[in-house]
């Protein structure tokens, strides 16, 4: 098969996912979650049912696909949150500031019962842990953040302690538990 077909096909087959996945998201926020029929989702993306089943077995593979798709784009923007910001330490403060704000602005129950209880979830967490630890160890290396405390350690207090913005009525409010959390992670005097 020539190169130009076969790079036409996967290029539908991913423009067919990535409607899929839209179209998924689209629904469950206008109609809730237990409403989506996969016959709707093969309707609002313009394919046949036969065919949305020859990519997914279930709602919930679309939906959790669909969130795997938001964790990698969560994270490249965390990524460039951190590159463009300058010492060790306003690179911590940048990112966690947007990862609170992520956390405050996505926050549907339901949605977030279904899909934070799989593999990819744990990965994903791990990927982030991971990606706040090293820039711990960076700021701690730096000076401007304490090294009493190992990075893991500190990555769980970030971790956790952000996830309160779900609940938050404000982003004036995720500021200052961002503040409270940078405070936590200054050195001792």
């Amino acid at each position: 098969m020539p190169k130009l077909w076969n790079d036409t096909i996967e290029g539908h087959r991913r423009a067919v996912r990535e409607a899929t996945l839209d179209a998924a998201a689209a629904l469950v926020a206008e109609q809730g979650l237990t409403s989506v029929t996969m016959s709707e989702i093969a309707k609002q993306t313009g394919i046949g049912r036969a065919t949305l089943y020859k990519y997914f077995p279930d709602v919930e593979s679309i939906l959790m696909a669909w969130h795997q798709r938001q964790v990698a784009a969560h994270l490249h923007h965390l990524t460039q949150v951190r590159e463009h910001a300058g010492t060790p330490g306003q690179r911590l403060e940048a990112v966690l500031q947007a990862f609170a704000l992520m956390t405050h602005q996505h926050h549907d129950t339901d949605l977030a019962a279904l899909l934070h209880r799989g593999p990819q979830v744990v990965q994903g967490q791990h990927q982030l842990h991971g990606f706040l630890q090293t820039l711990l160890a960076e700021g701690a290396q730096s000076g401007e953040l304490r090294a009493d405390v190992e990075p893991a350690e500190l990555a769980s207090y970030c971790l956790h302690a952000l996830t309160a913005a779900s609940s938050l009525p404000s982003t004036a409010a995720v500021q200052r538990l961002v503040s409270v959390t940078l405070a936590g992670l200054r050195p001792p005097s």
